[in-house]
């Protein structure tokens, strides 16, 4: 199914990374471009990760009334507009609502094929599935700043990303609406693959924090925020681990440019030293899939955290000894491939523990805490660095990123079916 389906499944999910991917480097040169200073031009910026995290709610409603080719659809027209409005907006209140709007929409986009994967795709290779899901997004982030690089050494214009951005989307709105629709084409053949999960026959309980062996059955499409307080103690437990993966995955991000820096490296090794992370982190994203499948959930979830957040504390006691630079190289080679071996869990643990008739208010919830989980972590690299050292703020995420590995051993042969 995946193979035959691939283009449909995979290929709008790379065009949408594509796009972002290379418009994301070059927002807070836009910004300043209609006058923002270096703090509003940063805020900018940031927008659309607060946007991602507010969205998934709005998002998970829409998938779960109108389904999840419509909601891409929709989803890629809305940002199709908030793009052409970054293009011409005048004003940086316009251009901040404009960004706000593209992060609404790649929060309802992520989340209406995390859900069609969900219901659609056989427990036995749902990870590898997943993983690929994710893969396809990552390379697509990855091309994308080298395509903004082109156009702009090409162009001399930061505007030529928006605009190719507005071709990926016109691209993606074409594909979805007018491709063949896996769901429809599956149903017309009478083939329509679920996760072969045991079924509870009687009422929905409440969740009570007991180990389950599959998806909590739903009599009736539940709200949101129903859906939330029902499912409360493994969002609380799981979810929370899940979130500090999220957040240790944003903050490689900020840290390790911030510690090349500090080294007194120049850019361009800082640069080769964070692509090569970024390399390995592509490369291993279908291993983790397999590990997933054959082995379990938290085979993949439990090393991937102890070798990011393991480098990261390590880290934090070498910035003044000899062979610093060796060391820097040897955590950020680590961390790539602990963040590889990490590609596509949390979607893979969401499906897992989602409602499979209608899993969309469930993965609005899981999404919206781990996407919160990311959004926080740049908060607490920067305060932390503020108030005390680079150092200190290292080794406190590396410290968080241990206490979500203790959560994800404890957690996830308690919740997750296929632990």
């Amino acid at each position: 199914m995946l193979w035959r389906f691939a283009p449909m499944i995979y290929g709008p999910t790379f065009l949408f990374g594509l796009g972002e991917g290379a418009l994301i480097p070059l927002l807070p040169s836009i910004a300043q471009s209609i006058g923002a200073n270096l703090t509003q031009a940063a805020l900018i910026a940031s927008v659309i990760v607060i946007a991602r995290v507010i969205g998934n709610i709005p998002a998970g409603w829409a998938v779960s009334r109108i389904g999840e080719r419509w909601t891409m659809g929709a989803a890629g027209a809305i940002a199709l507009v908030g793009v052409l409005g970054l293009i011409f907006s005048p004003s940086l209140p316009l251009l901040a609502i404009s960004v706000f709007g593209i992060g609404l929409c790649a929060a309802a986009f992520g989340l209406a094929r995390h859900a069609f994967m969900t219901t659609r795709v056989p427990l036995q290779y749902r990870a590898r599935a997943l993983s690929v899901l994710g893969g396809s997004f990552r390379l697509g982030m990855f091309i994308g700043p080298f395509v903004a690089a082109g156009l702009v050494s090409w162009l001399g214009d930061d505007l030529s990303t928006a605009w190719f951005f507005v071709g990926c989307l016109i691209t993606l709105i074409l594909l979805v609406l007018l491709g063949h629709d896996p769901e429809n084409d599956l149903a017309s053949e009478g083939v329509l693959p679920t996760s072969p999960l045991p079924r509870v026959e009687d009422d929905i309980a409440d969740d009570t924090g007991e180990s389950t062996t599959g998806s909590i059955p739903a009599a009736e499409r539940q709200g949101m925020f129903r859906v939330m307080w029902r499912h409360r103690a493994v969002l609380s437990r799981l979810g929370l681990s899940a979130a500090s993966l999220s957040g240790i995955r944003q903050a490689r991000i900020y840290l390790l440019p911030l510690w090349g820096l500090s080294l007194g490296l120049d850019s361009e090794v800082v640069s080769l030293v964070v692509g090569l992370t970024g390399a390995l982190e592509f490369l291993l994203f279908y291993s983790s899939g397999q590990i997933m499948d054959r082995w379990g959930r938290l085979w993949a979830s439990l090393p991937s955290m102890v070798l990011m957040s393991g480098a990261f504390f390590a880290l934090a006691f070498t910035h003044d000894i000899d062979g610093h630079v060796g060391w820097f190289i040897a955590a950020a080679i680590v961390i790539g491939i602990g963040n590889g071996l990490s590609s596509g869990i949390l979607m893979t643990l969401g499906a897992d523990l989602a409602p499979t008739p209608d899993p969309a208010p469930f993965l609005g919830a899981w999404r919206t805490l781990t996407d919160a989980g990311g959004a926080a972590a740049p908060v607490i690299v920067a305060v932390l660095t503020a108030v005390s050292t680079l150092s200190i703020a290292t080794g406190v995420v590396g410290l968080l990123g241990l206490i979500g590995a203790l959560g994800f051993w404890r957690y996830v042969p308690r919740y997750a079916p296929h632990g």
